[in-house]
């Protein structure tokens, strides 16, 4: 994700790159020989030299909590990769920091810049699927599909594992688009290959509005190519189903949004996505950064994807973890 940050801010109008750091040697010694970046192996040396505005965090979640601290202490806009933190415990006190220092943060939920579910967003708040009675929240993909060598993303310690990689998406995505979760009433870590984590999670989530409903979650999937993930919505007066590609809605009832009609109605992404001016790997990933740019600049609020927000997500992913063990 570093490098896919790293390509979409060279490309951007507002932003100069100052400074990259990793602590791969030949990472450095690549960008330095062909993009001419001037690169770091120690990030607070490298932002105490080159005084950025803004960083963007691209590492194992166990170091997230300080590294955020460092750059919200010298007073620096921060976008992070998620999960937010490893804990609750460690995001709560960089929420309250970061309003004390009314900075601009940001946590790389790119879902919520996808033109379906923003769409199911618009439907939701609208009210006309009527009383949402139950919901089914889904990813699958193949990232883990043989046992294979450690790395940190097989170590809870490091931040790894299908719970706070894979079912972080979508908790974070239910959470906006219905509302945060309040209590696990059953959950199930999976380990399928790995031995230290779980690849799948399975739970029985009841939200803050009383609607209760299913996740299902896997990374050990392989008849999927790619990540896919998908959420679909029971109501009263209709039903949604969609994924980052498709939209399906079902209406009961005449009375419904411009643009849909009683029964079956059928969007696409191209349809309800904005262009953006650099495409790397989708519209989102560069709309994410677009907006906190923006954000940086007054263009726009801070209220999509801010660690307070993502801290909420951070507690939902506590309370299935708890309720598994």
């Amino acid at each position: 994700m570093g490098i896919s940050h790293l390509a979409i801010l060279g490309a951007h109008p507002d932003v100069s790159i100052v400074g990259v750091c990793d602590t791969s040697k030949m990472v450095t010694d690549v960008l330095t020989k062909y993009s001419g970046y001037n690169c770091f192996s120690d990030y607070l040396q490298m932002v105490d030299k080159v005084k950025p505005d803004a960083v963007f965090i691209a590492v194992p979640t166990k170091v997230h909590a300080r590294f955020i601290t460092d750059m919200l202490k010298r007073g620096i806009h921060v976008f992070s990769e998620k999960p937010f933190c490893l804990s609750p415990a460690e995001g709560e006190p960089l929420v309250k920091l970061a309003k004390e220092k009314n900075l601009v943060n940001q946590v790389g939920y790119h879902n919520k810049f996808i033109g379906t579910f923003n769409e199911v967003k618009k439907i939701m708040d609208s009210g006309a699927l009527g009383d949402i009675h139950h919901f089914v929240a889904e990813s699958y993909g193949p990232v883990v599909i043989r046992k294979k060598q450690e790395t940190w993303r097989s170590d809870p310690a490091e931040g790894g594992g299908c719970l706070m990689d894979y079912a972080s998406h979508v908790v974070d995505l239910l959470n906006y688009l219905l509302s945060p979760v309040e209590e696990v009433l059953a959950s199930k870590l999976q380990p399928i290959f790995s031995n230290q984590v779980e690849d799948a999670v399975y739970a029985m989530l009841k939200l803050n509005n009383g609607v209760n409903g299913i996740l299902s979650v896997n990374w050990s999937d392989e008849t999927h190519r790619k990540m896919t993930t998908s959420v679909t919505f029971y109501g009263t007066k209709g039903k949604i189903i969609s994924d980052a590609n498709e939209l399906k809605v079902y209406f009961t009832h005449d009375e419904v949004p411009d643009g849909y009609s009683k029964g079956w109605t059928v969007k696409y992404v191209t349809d309800l996505t904005d262009q953006v001016d650099f495409y790397l790997r989708g519209e989102e990933y560069s709309a994410q950064i677009d907006y906190f740019i923006n954000a940086i600049l007054g263009k726009v609020k801070n209220n999509i994807n801010t660690f307070e927000s993502a801290w909420i997500t951070d507690k939902s992913l506590s309370l299935i973890r708890q309720k598994a063990s």
